[in-house]
């Protein structure tokens, strides 16, 4: 495991340099600016291509304060730099596109506009780094979503359900932050609330303090947590231990029965989707989650933090899955690439008789941005059928 750590993190060093290069060859040589400008953007990039590795690395330093504050400095130039380099793209296709123009129709000379563009680029990469910052750091606002159920008592028509996910306590997310996320969810007074994995990036030892605001979640029904990717990479084990000793029941596949309003509530919930790669005896299992359920529970709930999770959980006779993990792609152009991995990007879909809704997520993971994809704390009701 160890190997293949490091095997990817030289491979990831090496394509990070190589972008860098790209960026800097595409935009300094057309960019209006004098020798002094240009060796300053040239240090620019040779910072980011530092900062982004070694911010990454800070994060198992266990050095605070300093180890944050180089993740904060690492994250920031990754989000910056990750707009710079689309927008270089785009910017490289659309010259493409104009110099093919002008050899068939005859266009003038794209001189001006090539040095236009390579300072609007990274004016833009910037701007929207700003706004993306903005997004991510402000509290997650309530998304109520009603979903249908065919045959749902009258006494569970209205059953709400509070739903967390992708909070990713690490360098940049601390108590404070994870505080306002439970005044906002308790606020709302849920029927249950349900955290869909992925709520930490680091060990027991570097982030307990910062998770304890958990504890004061509070539900009439339970709150209930599942594992999530990121968990098996900071330790699962230890965090499963620490969420129960907050007062979080960790569903590790399996359910539990509640009696609501007089009317029976399955609340299940699986391991990660891979758990099983660290875990053998951890192997996400939705119909082992189910096992000696009350068959005739017309609410059958399920939690599994990937999506994809749904498609062996579709046959299975549950009603609802409640699924994070995409952030909904957090920001340009990431979420095209969810798709490749899971079925549902975010909001409420159908996996053949299984209504799936993907949160995309209430905090962020790696750089401080959301564009186009804001966090959201998701208040779920059941409504009946028409």
């Amino acid at each position: 495991m160890a190997l293949r750590k490091s095997s990817f993190f030289i491979r990831f060093l090496a394509l990070g340099a190589l972008a860098h290069v790209y960026v800097g060859i595409r935009l300094i040589p057309d960019a209006p600016l004098g020798p002094a400008w240009r060796a300053g953007a040239a240090l620019v990039l040779i910072a980011s291509c530092l900062l982004i590795p070694l911010g990454m690395l800070s994060r198992s330093s266990g050095r605070p304060p300093w180890a944050d504050r180089l993740a904060w400095a690492g994250f920031l130039a990754m989000g910056f730099f990750s707009s710079l380099f689309v927008l270089t793209v785009l910017r490289d296709a659309t010259l493409a596109a104009g110099g093919l123009l002008r050899l068939a129709a005859g266009w003038p000379d794209l001189a001006r506009w090539r040095q236009g563009t390579a300072l609007a680029v990274p004016l833009l990469a910037l701007a929207g780094s700003a706004l993306g910052f903005f997004n991510a750091r402000r509290l997650a606002r309530v998304t109520q979503v009603d979903v249908p159920i065919a045959g749902l008592p009258p006494e569970l028509d209205g059953l709400r359900i509070a739903q967390i996910s992708d909070i990713h306590v690490g360098p940049t997310i601390k108590a404070p932050y994870v505080q306002a996320i439970v005044d906002a969810v308790n606020a709302q007074q849920p029927d249950i609330i349900a955290i869909t994995g992925d709520v930490v990036d680091g060990s027991v030892a570097q982030l307990a303090p910062h998770t304890r605001p958990l504890a004061g979640l509070r539900a009439p029904g339970g709150v209930y947590l599942v594992t999530g990717n990121h968990e098996y990479y900071s330790g699962a084990a230890s965090w499963i231990a620490e969420f129960r000793r907050l007062g979080l029941k960790v569903l590790l596949n399996e359910h539990v029965a509640l009696t609501i309003k007089g009317r029976q509530v399955v609340v299940a919930g699986v391991t990660d989707f891979g758990a099983g790669a660290f875990d053998p005896g951890q192997r996400s299992n939705p119909a082992k989650a189910l096992r000696g359920a009350p068959a005739g529970a017309p609410v059958k709930l399920l939690l599994a933090h990937q999506p994809r999770s749904a498609l062996a959980a579709a046959p299975l006779g549950y009603t609802l899955q409640l699924s994070g993990h995409t952030h909904g792609g957090q920001f340009f152009p990431w979420g095209f690439f969810v798709r490749l991995q899971q079925p549902f990007t975010a909001g409420l879909h159908r996996q053949d008789g299984l209504w799936v809704y993907t949160s995309r997520g209430t905090g962020y993971w790696g750089p401080p941005m959301r564009l186009a994809a804001p966090s959201e704390i998701s208040l779920v009701r059941l409504v009946r059928a028409i």
